[in-house]
């Protein structure tokens, strides 16, 4: 598929999507929306794909909506059918909204956060599930500044990521978080150079992709996200079920023959 406003390479079993407004510090469009959200559902359904790297052109992984999007904005967008349609009937509906369909994907999503994660660039990193950010990476809410709202979840999903107090104040003075104190509140996994950032996500998505069963990975990222829905013993349920199911799969039979004859895994994600 042909995209507009971003950039979809696959090499292997790794996907980088790339904002690519990098003039506009690739700030959201629904053009750009539109693809971005094609574009994961792509890699989720593509069976070769075991990995999604996120990241933006430039100086920037994403400034948020475009202002002159913003500026003419209609009220009613925000409930428009066209956003809200279901990503998948069998996944939660919580998961199904304008940008919360991240979790849904059954593929790990790395957020590569090369500069300014502001807004709607916020809510995308916090619906992915690592993100590894550059020194230069900075990040804000910024909707207290624009005379808006904690949009499209945030206020559910910074508050379990980086705990009530830093969500309070992220939120409600909209001001700018660094890298270093990004990765002292939880907000990111790691923070590397620069030049060294596509390498890192890079690796990870690689490792992902090879060392570790795909069908693990899908199962557990769902456990994952369904668990702040869950009691204990909800989750146990689901686990145990999972479990059983695991015991008979072609990925825990290759998982214990790789291990004792001393070689590389070959999963096939069944």
């Amino acid at each position: 598929m042909n995209y507009e406003q971003l950039i979809y390479a696959a090499q292997g079993q790794v996907v980088t999507i790339t904002l690519n407004r990098p003039e506009r510090m690739n700030a959201l469009t629904k053009v750009l929306e539109a693809e971005l959200r094609s574009a994961i559902e792509q890699a989720g359904r593509d069976p070769a794909i075991r990995a999604i790297v996120l990241t933006g052109a430039g100086r920037a992984f994403c400034a948020g909506m475009d202002m002159d999007e913003l500026e003419v904005l209609a009220p009613e967008d925000i409930r428009s059918e066209q956003w809200m349609r279901p990503y998948d009937m069998n996944r939660r509906p919580d998961y199904q909204t304008r940008y919360s369909y991240f979790p849904a994907t059954p593929k790990p999503i790395i957020s590569a956060i090369n500069g300014a994660a502001a807004g709607l660039g916020l809510v995308m990193a916090l619906y992915s599930d690592f993100r590894i950010a550059s020194s230069k990476a900075a990040f804000a809410t910024a909707f207290a500044k624009r005379g808006l709202i904690a949009e499209h979840g945030i206020a559910w999903m910074l508050p379990r990521v980086v705990g009530h107090a830093h969500a309070t104040d992220m939120l409600l003075t909209s001001r700018k978080v660094d890298a270093a104190e990004a990765l002292t509140m939880g907000l990111v996994n790691r923070v590397v150079a620069p030049e060294s950032l596509a390498a890192s996500a890079n690796e990870l998505a690689l490792a992902l992709a090879t060392e570790v069963s795909p069908r693990s990975v899908r199962v557990m990222k769902r456990q994952l996200w369904e668990a702040p829905y869950q009691s204990l013993g909800e989750a146990i349920t689901l686990a145990n079920a999972e479990m059983v199911t695991s015991l008979r799969s072609e990925d825990f039979q290759e998982g214990v023959r790789h291990f004792v004859e001393k070689r590389s895994a070959r999963f096939t994600g069944n």
